[in-house]
C-alpha cells in the first residue's frame, strides 16, 4: 500500500488486515471518553470467537483454593466503573528514526473508555494467594504462529504477567466498555484492565488466571514489549510497563497547512501513569519557547484536553517536568 494512502474502514485507519490493527484518527479527539467506534484495535492474532455460554475463566496456579467460573457468575460478583486510558507501547513508532519494526502507528493507538467489571482483587481474595506468589499472569484465547525466528515453535498464545501487588490493588476483569458489553475485537467476553500501565498487559479474550512465584519469561513478556535496560556493565531486558508521561495535538492534525496571518486553536491530549497532568506547554516556533495552555476539566488523572490560541507555525506539546 503506498505510504500516502490511508484506508479506512468504520472510520479508522487500517494499519494492517491480518492480524486487524485500526488506528483511531487522533485529529477527531473532542472529549475524555473515546467511543467505542473510534477506539483502536490491536491484536496480534486472529479475533476468537467465543461463546459466551460455553467460556469459562479458570484461575490456577499459587492458590489454595483453585476454581473457575462462567460469564452469569462473573456477572453476579462485585464490579464496579472506571474510565481508564489505555496506549499501545508502539503509538507513534511511525515518526521513529531509523524506522523499526511493528506496526506503524502515528498518533491515534491511544483512547479511554469506561470500563465495567469485577475488580482482580475479589477473585484473589476468593482463591486465598499463598504467602509465595510473586506474579499474576493473564492468558488470553487469542493464538497462532509468529513470523520470528525468536518466538518457540509452534503456536503460541497471548500471555503476559504483572506484579502481585498491582494485580491486588486496581485490575479489573472488564465486561462492558462504555455501556456495552465488550466487542469482539476489544476482547469479548472479558479483557484484563490494568490502568496506568501500557495496553499489552490488559490481555484481551481472557480464559486463565495464574499467581505464579517466579518472574513470567513468557515471549510478550521478555522478547517482545521489552526494551535494554543497562545496569553499571551490564544489559538486561525488562518487561515495558507504565505509561510514559505523553501530551499530542489533535488540531491543527498531522502535516495540516495553517494559513498566514490567522490564529486558530490548539487542542489535544495529555495522559500519564498514575500521575496528574498539572501543566501542558505549547510551542510554535520549534521548542525554542513554550507558552501555557488551558487544561479543560479534568474528569480522571489519566486525561485530559489542552487547549491554548497561538500565531501560525510548527506546533508542538509537552508536559513539562518540575
Amino acid at each position: 500500500m503506498p505510504e500516502n494512502h490511508i484506508q479506512l474502514r468504520d472510520g479508522r485507519i487500517v494499519r494492517s488486515e491480518a492480524p486487524l490493527n485500526l488506528e483511531m484518527p487522533f485529529k477527531t479527539v473532542e472529549s475524555f471518553i473515546t467511543p467505542t467506534k473510534s477506539f483502536y484495535v490491536r491484536t496480534h492474532f486472529p479475533i476468537p470467537k467465543i461463546d459466551r455460554d460455553a467460556w469459562w475463566l479458570h484461575m490456577e496456579g499459587e492458590v489454595e483454593k483453585p476454581f473457575a467460573l462462567n460469564y452469569e457468575e462473573l456477572l453476579k460478583l462485585e464490579s464496579l466503573t472506571v474510565p481508564v486510558t489505555l496506549e499501545c507501547a508502539g503509538n507513534n513508532r511511525h515518526f521513529l528514526e531509523p524506522k523499526v519494526k511493528g506496526v506503524q502507528w502515528e498518533l491515534g493507538a491511544v483512547g479511554t473508555a469506561e470500563w465495567t467489571g469485577v475488580p482482580l482483587s475479589v477473585l484473589l481474595h476468593r482463591a486465598v494467594v499463598r504467602p509465595n506468589a510473586r506474579e499474576v499472569v493473564f492468558e488470553g484465547v487469542d493464538h497462532g504462529m509468529l513470523d520470528d525466528p525468536k518466538s518457540p515453535p509452534g503456536e503460541l498464545r497471548y500471555s503476559r504477567s504483572i506484579p502481585l501487588e498491582k494485580a491486588q490493588r486496581d485490575v479489573l476483569l472488564a465486561y462492558r466498555m462504555n455501556g456495552n458489553d465488550v466487542l469482539p475485537e476489544h476482547g469479548f467476553p472479558v479483557r484484563a484492565i490494568v490502568p496506568g500501565w501500557y495496553a499489552m498487559a490488559s490481555v484481551k479474550w481472557l480464559q486463565r488466571i495464574i499467581v505464579t512465584d517466579r518472574p513470567f519469561a513468557g515471549y510478550y513478556q521478555t522478547l517482545d514489549y521489552a526494551y535494554w535496560k543497562r545496569r553499571e556493565d551490564t544489559a538486561e531486558l525488562s518487561p515495558v510497563t507504565e505509561l510514559q508521561v505523553k501530551a499530542e495535538i489533535a488540531k491543527p492534525s498531522q502535516n495540516e497547512t495553517v494559513p498566514a496571518n490567522s490564529t486558530m486553536r490548539i487542542h489535544g491530549a495529555a495522559w500519564a501513569s498514575d500521575a496528574e497532568i498539572v501543566r501542558v506547554e505549547v510551542s510554535t516556533d520549534g521548542g525554542s519557547t513554550w507558552k501555557e495552555a488551558t487544561l479543560s476539566k479534568c474528569l480522571a488523572i489519566l486525561g485530559i484536553q489542552l487547549e491554548n490560541a497561538n500565531r501560525p507555525g510548527e506546533a508542538n506539546a509537552r508536559c513539562p517536568r518540575d
